[in-house]
């Protein structure tokens, strides 16, 4: 069985037919070429009740992940979001929508990124014990999860994902 690609599209409104009343518009798949999706639009303009319609807005949009998308974005920009959060699902939208652009999401995973845990705590427990030699005798004294907090406090960002799925990267 193959895992599924994400649906990722956006609602190309017709401003003419929207300023009229009428709702006319098109779901289109965000994931094809860029000279795809503008032909989408025109062929929807094209259908418009609206005699000569020419404009269009982007009035929803879908499988983002929580990235956001404006309005009149360029079909460009959205393609790339598009694709990064294909590559990365969930977290991939969600760094878009921490960092508020796809930029610094992008140079956030690639030079930032300190792995997948379920706990904080847990990456607290694997740094410490790959940086620090614990006695025996006090390796159960040690506070993991406040250790995570003060990491969330100063020096990670953790992004959730999922039930016992915590994204970290290093703050700079």
């Amino acid at each position: 069985m193959t895992k599924q690609e994400p649906e990722i599209r956006i609602y190309a409104a017709c401003l003419a037919s929207y300023n009229s009343g009428i709702l006319h518009g098109r779901w289109i798949d965000v994931r094809q070429d860029i000279e795809t999706i503008r032909h989408e639009i025109k062929s929807m303009l094209k259908e418009s009740p609206v005699a000569g319609a020419q404009e269009y807005a982007i009035h929803n949009y879908e499988g983002f992940e929580g990235a956001p998308i404006e309005e009149h974005q360029n079909i460009e920009s959205i393609t790339e979001i598009a694709e990064f959060i294909a590559e990365y699902r969930a977290l991939g939208g969600k760094l878009i929508e921490y960092y508020a652009n796809l930029e610094d999401a992008k140079t956030a995973m690639e030079e930032d990124y300190a792995g997948a845990y379920a706990y904080v705590a847990d990456f607290a427990q694997e740094l410490t014990e790959e940086t620090t030699e614990i006695p025996q005798n006090l390796q159960y004294y040690i506070d993991y999860e406040r250790m995570a907090h003060d990491l969330e406090i100063n020096d990670v960002l953790s992004i959730e994902t999922g039930f016992k799925e915590v994204h970290l990267f290093w703050r700079r």
